[in-house]
């Protein structure tokens, strides 16, 4: 019975002082970017040069980033707006006021579009 309530009560503990976003949420998200008329674009995203069409990651941060496109058919830039991912509001019920401060210390409760179409000629 003493060997169930420990394992009880560091359970209830893992659970507390971590967040679910912190455990499920890679420090970066994967992001699809492609041109909307189908062709290669070239751009970068905080400082990190990328082709596509294709995958680029990025860092989950507290930030609003920009795509910056370098093909002169093509939108200059494009924004990666950040929203709370929604596992985060499940970690608040759970995980309570420590869980939820984990993540957002991380940063890890942040997350932009999957996917990113830029707009082209």
């Amino acid at each position: 019975m003493m060997k169930v309530r420990l394992c009880a009560v560091a359970l209830i503990s893992i659970a507390m002082f971590s967040g679910c976003a912190s455990i499920v949420n890679d420090k970066n998200q994967k992001i699809s970017v492609s041109a909307s008329n189908g062709q290669q674009i070239k751009g970068s995203v905080d400082g990190v040069a990328f082709s596509g069409p294709g995958v680029v990651e990025v860092a989950r941060a507290n930030v609003d980033k920009t795509i910056v496109i370098d093909n002169p058919e093509c939108a200059n830039s494009m924004p990666l707006n950040k929203s709370v991912d929604p596992i985060f509001f499940g970690n608040i019920l759970i995980g309570g006021l420590l869980g939820s401060t984990t993540d957002a210390t991380t940063e890890k409760m942040w997350k932009y579009q999957e996917k990113v179409v830029v707009s082209c000629k």
